[in-house]
């Protein structure tokens, strides 16, 4: 059994409410009953009701960028799973951003991971190395390191998703290549099927995200391994993101 495609659009700390509104309704009438891919658009938090509206009764989703690993308590500016319930059916946890410019570590991560899976919601699980780790040979060590660490006691689920996004590739125009994103793409459905057996590496999305945009998906989704992509700033451009998702779609449902 083949993963099913997904292509996800981290909004980020980008677009006001009726922008997220004019966004949402543009791509829905490119990419509204896509087949053979999920398509997930994740907005700010002020806008996740405006988009949840706009997109229901598509085939679209919705996904948060984060969430605290409490239902409720005195966490001033945090989001519990349940105030998402919902709102959205996705929720990426671990982003690079997340985990640099926050502190956010393994620990924190698997604490939110499990409690997504009990909320009932889908996880966007993101792992990577950064610059160094690359540059001295150790990227593997340190992704598998982040991947147990997040699941750490974590039983399999059909919610997951593993997005491999390497630091030094995100927000900065340099992408990895299609063949180094595919080598630890590789690599992680590996841990995966240490982890969860034939459940987990051949059930469980595994994307790239990373300066993706509509001139490099082709490389990166006609790699074997690569179902899909988690995409920064090209989701914020509608002919950009809607080509990336049909071509993710066309390639992945052919192969």
């Amino acid at each position: 059994m083949l993963p099913i495609p997904l292509v996800a659009g981290n909004w980020k700390m980008n677009t006001t409410i009726s922008e997220a509104r004019s966004l949402s309704a543009s791509l829905i009438e490119e990419l509204n009953g896509l087949s053979g891919t999920e398509v997930v658009l994740c907005p700010p938090f002020v806008s996740l009701e405006p988009v949840a509206d706009i997109l229901r009764g598509s085939s679209l989703k919705v996904g948060a960028q984060n969430m605290h690993y409490e239902d409720n308590g005195a966490y001033t500016g945090e989001v519990s799973p349940h105030m998402l319930l919902g709102l959205c059916q996705f929720v990426i946890l671990g982003h690079s951003e997340r985990r640099t410019l926050f502190g956010e570590t393994d620990e924190i991560v698997n604490r939110k991971v499990q409690k997504a899976f009990q909320s009932g919601l889908n996880v966007i699980l993101c792992v990577g190395e950064g610059f160094e780790a690359r540059q001295d040979g150790t990227e593997e060590a340190v992704v598998s390191h982040s991947l147990f660490a997040s699941l750490k006691g974590i039983p399999f689920s059909k919610e997951l998703v593993v997005a491999y996004e390497p630091i030094w590739a995100i927000g900065t125009g340099l992408a990895a290549t299609s063949n180094e994103a595919q080598k630890m793409i590789a690599f992680i459905r590996g841990l995966l099927h240490h982890m969860y057996g034939s459940l987990g590496s051949t059930s469980v999305p595994i994307v790239y995200g990373g300066s993706v945009s509509d001139s490099n998906i082709t490389d990166f989704v006609s790699e074997p391994d690569i179902d899909g992509a988690l995409v920064g700033g090209a989701s914020l451009k509608v002919e950009q993101f809607a080509q990336i998702a049909k071509i993710t779609a066309r390639i992945r449902n052919s192969s």
